[in-house]
């Protein structure tokens, strides 16, 4: 074979190569919370969940509401369009949860091509500050109230992202305990799991998966921990620290 043939051959096997590999987002990081503790006799645990897309799980809204805990629900503008009436019963019990912002339509703050996850990334910092701008929007529409805390889909960001973030008023919502994984995870486990919660811990799991087991092992957990003594509590409430 002439050295012109294996050349084009060899062009031609990177090029196939590099259609066959999809791009990548960038990489990115996954801010976590420090939280000093109370010092009290009780845990203190800001429980945070998620409302990406789809429904609502009533087993922990009802936990919530039995046990009188609180609870900050990060929504997107998707799931307030969706979901009216659970929007009504967050609203009408607003000593118990406070509406915070998950974005827009749920895209992850990740600069680049390609998913994480399985969900497209934002791509670029003109996308970001739309989703999070139009998710602010969303929740003051809902609520008459500017939210507070951001939290990305994903709950990963690219570090130029959270550089923008940092400029539109409102903190980044990290956590320090992951409950369910995204809701993958079984029932058990995520009780489990909440159960290891410590004084000032703040638990991130989700309440939009009512078809999932792991909603059941959230709601056992609050009653659990409840009847152990501890308290459930707002995300301000524990004033958290990003840890470095």
């Amino acid at each position: 074979m002439c050295l012109a043939c294996v050349t084009r051959r060899s062009v031609l096997t990177a090029s196939l190569a590099a259609l066959a590999t999809p791009a990548r987002a960038e990489p990115t990081v996954e801010p976590r919370f420090r939280c000093t503790p109370t010092g009290g006799p009780q845990r203190r645990i800001a429980l945070t969940l998620d409302a990406c897309n789809g429904g609502f799980d009533w087993r922990i809204a009802n936990a919530l509401l039995t046990h009188q805990a609180q609870a900050t629900i990060f929504a997107t503008g998707d799931w307030l369009s969706a979901n009216p009436v659970p929007l009504a019963f967050l609203r009408a019990n607003p000593t118990l949860f406070r509406l915070e912002n998950h974005g827009e339509h749920h895209i992850p703050p990740v600069l680049g091509p390609g998913r994480l996850f399985g969900l497209p990334v934002a791509g670029t910092l003109q996308a970001v500050r739309r989703e999070v701008e139009q998710g602010a929007a969303a929740i003051h529409a809902a609520t008459g109230t500017a939210p507070r805390w951001y939290r990305g889909a994903t709950a990963r960001y690219s570090p130029a992202a959270l550089a923008e973030i940092a400029g539109f008023g409102q903190a980044i919502a990290a956590f320090s305990l992951n409950a369910d994984q995204g809701a993958s995870l079984p029932a058990n486990t995520v009780a489990a799991r909440i159960a290891t919660a410590r004084d000032g811990e703040v638990v991130i799991a989700h309440i939009n998966q009512p078809h999932r087991p792991s909603g059941a092992g959230i709601a056992q957990a609050i009653a659990a921990l409840t009847r152990q003594g501890a308290t459930w509590t707002s995300l301000d409430a524990l004033h958290p620290q990003l840890a470095a």
